[in-house]
């Protein structure tokens, strides 16, 4: 008899099961990183072919990630209770980023030190070349005041076609305090604004569908074209960085969300969709919006995670800032140059500058870290290409860790400015409360945001005193 004309109830396999667990998202990018990874491995110039795959998945995401910081910070500032309190929470970002980033890096240079990577490969500079390096790699980079003048864009259009985030945080804040300051003017561009968000959000929804595309590619590219026979010689960098990255999340982060009141691993179970995203592409751009909308759903208000979520993309990157003291010093161990306690620390100073305004895409820690290495004497910028072989393999926990550390900074000041629902945080994170993607409105004129589920609405911020 068929399994057609079998009677009714005789059927005792679940068929919809696995169907169920290949509609996550996260299970899809998982299995493409490992068929990624496979023909990477086993067909390697069919691996380094797919390269297009993940450039085109990402570059469809950037095209929206620019008008999305725009309309999420402009929205967020026009919603707060006055301008007092926007400056109020933006320094206390600041603030926060600055001390962690601060760590991220300290620690790494502890760990640099302490293991030597470098140490014993006695390489002679003269047989290295920069050819091969990205063109941005071997760019003079100015000082201080061309990296201010270069946050100022030459348009208000311009920040949005662009590729740097500061100019957009700067147009955002800009236009936001603007919109404030206008009163009944300015109500009807925000009610706009927030529909116009609600548009891009649905187009991004629609994008991410292709997610598991643009890992495999990018995966398979990774192993097919540096292979793992790279990682050979440079091992001992790699795995260090690594469990650097695995520590800074673990114990630090873990501390600041013990601090607030929260468990780290279950917002990593929460977050584990975009982690897998991140792990697939190198990038945190792609997962932008899914941040915004899930650490709404946790509790966060609307206006503290437009605000503190896009500015930390671009001042609160602890992945670039491990790799960048890990691989500036490992470049000198690797030459045999001495780089003693205060030039060391006169690095980190320049650091604290050159890791800011990386956007999160593949390959911008690289460049931050050429930036670096022609601010300060001591490094030549050469030395670049020892590591470029396997810059993309830690490419991965550069992304992961300042994707994790934004998420818990967000989560943060949020608590820190009491716009934080605390027990709905914690119920989010033990899965009473799941989270699920609201459908796409019918149409332009719906009120509810579909980014976010419904969250208690939080007062207006009160003026400082």
């Amino acid at each position: 008899m068929s399994r057609n004309d079998a009677a009714p109830g005789t059927v005792t396999q679940p068929p919809g099961r696995i169907r169920r667990m290949l509609s996550h998202l996260y299970i899809q990018c998982l299995i493409a990183v490992l068929l990624g990874a496979a023909v990477g491995g086993l067909w390697p110039s069919v691996g380094a072919d797919l390269k297009p795959l993940g450039d085109g998945f990402i570059a469809l995401v950037k095209m929206f990630i620019a008008p999305i910081i725009f309309c999420t910070v402009v929205h967020g500032i026009a919603s707060m209770g006055n301008a007092r309190a926007v400056g109020r929470v933006s320094l206390k970002a600041l603030v926060y980023f600055e001390v962690l980033t601060t760590v991220a890096m300290v620690i790494g240079l502890v760990v640099v030190n302490v293991v030597k990577p470098g140490s014993g490969l006695h390489i002679d500079l003269s047989t290295l070349s920069t050819k091969g390096l990205p063109p941005e790699a071997t760019t003079a980079h100015e000082g201080f005041a061309a990296f201010l003048l270069a946050i100022v864009p030459a348009t208000l259009v311009s920040a949005l076609t662009g590729n740097e985030i500061l100019p957009v945080l700067l147009v955002s804040v800009l236009f936001g305090f603007g919109l404030h300051a206008s009163g009944e003017a300015g109500l009807g561009i925000a009610r706009g604004v927030e529909k116009f968000s609600t548009v891009l959000f649905t187009l991004i929804r629609w994008i991410m569908r292709l997610a598991p595309i643009g890992a495999f590619g990018s995966m398979a590219f990774t192993i097919g074209h540096y292979g793992l026979g790279t990682l050979r010689h440079l091992a001992l960098l790699v795995g260090s960085f690594w469990l650097t990255a695995l520590f800074f999340v673990l114990v630090v982060l873990g501390t600041v969300m013990r601090v607030n009141g929260l468990r780290l691993l279950p917002f990593l179970r929460y977050i584990k969709e975009e982690l897998l995203i991140v792990l697939g592409t190198s990038s945190t751009e792609p997962v932008l919006p899914r941040m915004m909308a899930k650490l709404q759903h946790a509790g966060a208000s609307k206006p503290v995670v437009g605000i503190t979520l896009p500015a930390g993309y671009s001042f609160n990157l602890d992945g670039t800032a491990i790799y960048l003291t890990m691989g500036s010093v490992f470049l000198a161990q690797a030459l045999g140059i001495h780089l003693s306690l205060t030039q060391q620390l006169a690095m980190l100073a320049v650091m604290l500058l050159t890791s800011k305004g990386a956007a999160g895409v593949t390959g911008s820690g690289f460049i931050a870290l050429a930036a670096t290495l022609s601010a300060v004497p001591h490094v030549p910028p050469a030395a670049l290409a020892l590591i470029f072989g396997v810059d993309r393999f830690m490419s991965e926990a550069r992304a992961l860790t300042s994707l994790v550390g934004n998420g818990v900074a967000t989560l943060a000041v949020a608590r820190w400015e009491g716009e934080l629902d605390e027990d709905r945080a914690k119920a989010v994170l033990r899965r009473e409360i799941p989270y699920a993607p609201a459908p796409a409105p019918s149409a332009v004129t719906a009120e509810p945001d579909p980014t976010e589920t419904p969250v208690p609405t939080h007062a207006p911020v009160p003026a400082a005193s």
